[in-house]
């Protein structure tokens, strides 16, 4: 079989693999799958290794994927070093040598347009895989990549040289993956602090569960970090959310007023009146608990919201 048409049909399998696992597992796929990957015409083809530029033995010269490290609990995530002005991704090189292997078949990626996989690792054990990227700019004075993502239908073949349409479409695919990773990220990161549980009611669904920013996403100190984060059921989300209920700085639940005087069906008495006064539980290690400044500051939001 021709060389690039068999390199051009696994890749194209391992793009349909990770398919096939988001729909099973969600988007946030575990090292162990992808370590194992997939068997291509009798041949097992792994995703990964403890290589952040991986090349399996099916290949001969470009790697099939690039991976991130997952930050460590209570750390704030690069972000600055992770995404350029111009919407694309930073990847650095391999060592501080350009000519490595590792680095050449990076750079030979970029110069064919082959397509790969890129694997950011939100929690320890857990990766959020990007498909298909492009390797789009190569920087020896940075000792750095840039990367773009693709939109998953269009990407499959490499558009022509200087094609502005497809460069612009790379910048917005880019941009909005990246923004969800970073959401998906902080949501990982929060959800393990809690043991996947509520911190109010204490249900144990990860599916049910979100992340809520202390302090909003917007906000000048809102970051995506732990401290910044409580790990709520759909239901409690919201009621932070639109400032139903408020956590005080000692961890003590408040709901409004006109909600506990209110009479509606059991929902309303067991989800939401009979939780004020109770106290939130929050993590053991004083690095993932919530800020109290931060508690202070959006508590304050919420009694001028009630």
């Amino acid at each position: 079989m021709d060389f690039e048409l068999r390199d051009r049909q696994v890749r194209l399998r391992a793009f349909e693999f990770l398919a096939e696992q988001a729909a099973l597992h969600g988007e946030v796929l575990p090292w162990p799958l992808l370590v194992r990957g997939f068997d291509f015409e009798g041949q097992r083809v792994p995703l990964a290794s403890q290589q952040g530029i991986f090349k399996p033995a099916v290949f001969r010269e470009i790697p099939l994927s690039i991976r991130t490290a997952p930050v460590a609990p209570g750390e704030a995530p690069p972000y600055d070093d992770a995404m350029e002005a111009d919407g694309l991704l930073l990847y650095r090189y391999r060592g501080t040598d350009p000519r490595h292997r590792d680095n050449v078949g990076l750079r030979l990626a970029m110069e064919r347009q082959v397509p790969l996989v890129y694997l950011y690792g939100v929690v320890a054990g857990e990766y959020l895989p990007m498909w298909p990227v492009y390797v789009v700019n190569d920087d020896p004075a940075d000792l750095c990549f840039k990367v773009a993502v693709d939109d998953r239908k269009l990407g499959a073949a490499p558009p022509p040289a200087g094609d502005v349409a497809a460069e612009a479409r790379r910048s917005y695919v880019t941009r909005v993956t990246v923004q969800r990773l970073h959401q998906e990220a902080f949501r990982q990161r929060v959800l393990r602090a809690y043991q996947e549980r509520c911190a109010i009611c204490r249900l144990h669904h990860a599916e049910l569960l979100e992340a809520a920013h202390i302090l909003p996403d917007g906000h000048p100190r809102g970051e995506p970090i732990v401290p910044n984060g409580l790990a709520l059921c759909t239901l409690h989300y919201k009621a932070f959310d639109r400032h139903i209920l408020g956590v005080r700085p000692d961890l003590v639940v408040e709901v409004r007023r006109d909600i506990l005087e209110e009479t509606d069906g059991p929902m309303l008495q067991h989800g939401l009146q009979e939780i004020a006064g109770t106290a939130i539980r929050a993590p053991r290690p004083e690095r993932l608990r919530p800020r109290a400044d931060f508690l202070e500051e959006r508590y304050e939001m919420f009694r001028r919201a009630g």
